[in-house]
């Protein structure tokens, strides 16, 4: 403990990965987006001290906004990860295997996997596949190696549309992303989660939509990783971070199929 208050004393660097949660902010049709509405505004009552008070109402899908998504988010043929039938887990209107406040807190070593800088651009196109290669290519880029276990974050530089949610989303472009080699790449690496600055995390061709979402059943459903996606992960680049210890703790939403979240990069 000591070691650790020390090196915390030395001073850190500390990167706050999630993107601001306000209304308006890109949010894929699928899922309800985030409001806000203060309920209690100041001088609505004030008391006897003259003291006043303000309070809000959020109302907010879990998978909007930066979230992690916990492993009842998938089925497949109608099974969720470890082989539960999803229809029983889901009865009563929240899951009883693999809620949201099954997702440990995570502190552990982080890497980032910054596509973008491994083929010199600012920003991948939209619908770009994010392949093995690609990810071995950012291995090799910066002398990193990925480790069972670790927390591996994939940069695709998309998040600098994230002030035009049109263009963020790229429903008629596509959006760069992950592709089942990629994904099963990391699966064999054993990383504990991953995540990227997109909407999706994986692939979406131009026009598909979130259709179809592959990636999501071989990592939640078939690997039991989690993801985690719209990171801002640009600060770590423009750094030149490639490794750190990553913190973050979901809410313990029980049955809840995933949880917003504020992940940090200590360096």
């Amino acid at each position: 403990m000591t070691a650790l208050l020390d090196a915390v004393a030395a001073g850190v660097t500390i990167h706050d990965l999630a993107q601001p949660f306000e209304e308006g902010m890109p949010c894929a049709p699928n899922h309800p987006g985030f409001r806000l509405a203060l309920l209690r505004r100041h001088g609505d009552v004030v008391r006897a001290d003259g003291g006043s008070s303000a309070g809000e109402l959020i109302v907010t899908g879990a998978h909007v906004g930066t979230h992690v998504d916990a492993l009842s988010h998938i089925s497949q043929d109608g099974l969720l990860h470890g082989g539960h039938d999803a229809a029983e887990a889901q009865s009563g209107g929240r899951f009883g295997v693999h809620g949201a406040e099954t997702i440990p807190p995570l502190v552990r070593r982080g890497v980032l996997l910054d596509v973008a800088a491994a083929h010199e651009a600012d920003v991948l196109p939209g619908g770009y596949g994010v392949t093995a290669d690609d990810l071995e290519r950012c291995l090799r880029r910066t002398g990193v190696q990925l480790a069972e276990g670790d927390v591996a974050l994939v940069r695709t530089g998309w998040a600098r549309h994230w002030s035009d949610p049109a263009a963020y989303l790229g429903l008629d472009t596509g959006v760069p992303g992950v592709d089942p080699s990629g994904a099963g790449w990391l699966a064999e690496h054993g990383v504990a989660l991953t995540g990227a600055d997109t909407t999706a995390y994986e692939q979406i061709p131009a026009g598909a939509g979130f259709r179809v979402l592959p990636v999501h059943r071989l990592l939640l459903v078939e690997a039991g990783i989690y993801i985690v996606e719209h990171l801002r992960l640009d600060s770590l680049a423009e750094a030149g971070v490639s490794e750190f210890l990553f913190v973050l703790a979901p809410l313990p939403i029980v049955g809840g199929t995933g949880s917003p979240v504020r992940p940090l990069a200590v360096v």
